[in-house]
């Protein structure tokens, strides 16, 4: 259980600790979610195509060479066309210049495959997304379900490679659980984008001045720095706080301080606002 009186202390000690952790030096962050395919993309390197090619096939999924998929067992069926994917192939010629000296000039040449989706062959099965197995954190889970039914917000845990909170409709979307290596950081995630939702004009009324920042301005960094001194204060709360948890966090914040030039001052002024979008998360601030 969350106790009804959260002292102030507890923001004092994760800011004291983030910014020792900040005096380090640099702290390398990890997106902490695995990432699941999208789009049209390649069977064989997993990769999607590019932008340019995505908009010339017609199907999201596998696509491979008639080669591709003959090497995995597969067989294209008759009857079926292909289609292309470009790419640019670099020629280099070599050419004599006035001064008698050999230059190379690098000319792109723009290139065609053909691919065939995978509905289009047989004997290959589709590749199947792999997640981990979790263990759900019940006392985490009330924390969010009870705060999203109060707030009448549209929570959304679903198979995804981004987390967001959208002021406009209310949305927040968060990847799986089973995307994540700790479930730890799920929540982690989870209750900053919950902090974002707490600025919305119907309730602390934070975002105004966000929904005319550009992405990386000042004002968008003090709102991610408050979101992600939020989220670790919950955990924190939850007591289901980890080293990795916190280190994440203390790079994310590293990260948006940097566009602020580095100045902990911020830190403090958001650790004011994100102790007030925690209590609002938890109930606690209409007990006090």
């Amino acid at each position: 259980m969350v106790a009804n009186n959260i002292k102030t202390n507890v923001y004092q000690m994760v800011t004291d600790r983030i910014i020792a952790e900040l005096e380090k030096g640099k702290i390398p962050w990890q997106k902490p979610w695995t990432g699941c395919r999208s789009g049209a993309y390649n069977r064989i390197s997993k990769n999607p195509y590019s932008l340019i090619n995505q908009m010339l096939l017609k199907h999201n999924g596998e696509y491979a060479t008639f080669k591709q998929w003959q090497q995995l067992g597969g067989h294209i069926r008759k009857g079926e066309k292909s289609e292309i994917v470009v790419f640019w192939k670099i020629y280099e010629k070599e050419e004599i210049n006035d001064n008698g000296e050999k230059e190379i000039h690098k000319i792109p040449l723009l290139r065609y495959y053909n691919v065939f989706h995978i509905s289009q062959v047989d004997g290959v099965e589709p590749l199947e997304e792999t997640f981990n197995k979790i263990e759900p954190v019940e006392s985490a889970d009330k924390v969010i379900i009870d705060y999203v039914a109060r707030e009448h917000i549209d929570f959304q845990e679903m198979k995804s490679n981004k987390a967001f909170y959208s002021p406009v409709s209310d949305k927040i979307v968060v990847p799986l659980k089973e995307q994540y290596q700790n479930i730890n950081e799920y929540y982690s995630t989870a209750f900053h984008e919950l902090t974002h939702s707490t600025g919305h004009s119907t309730r602390l009324d934070r975002l105004e001045d966000r929904k005319v920042a550009a992405f990386g301005s000042e004002t968008y960094s003090k709102e991610e720095l408050v979101a992600e001194i939020g989220s670790t204060a919950i955990l924190n709360i939850l007591n289901i706080e980890t080293p990795q948890t916190f280190k994440n966090s203390a790079a994310y914040i590293q990260n948006w301080l940097q566009v602020l030039k580095n100045d902990n001052r911020f830190i403090i002024s958001a650790a004011a606002k994100a102790e007030k979008a925690v209590n609002f998360i938890l109930g606690t601030d209409k007990a006090e």
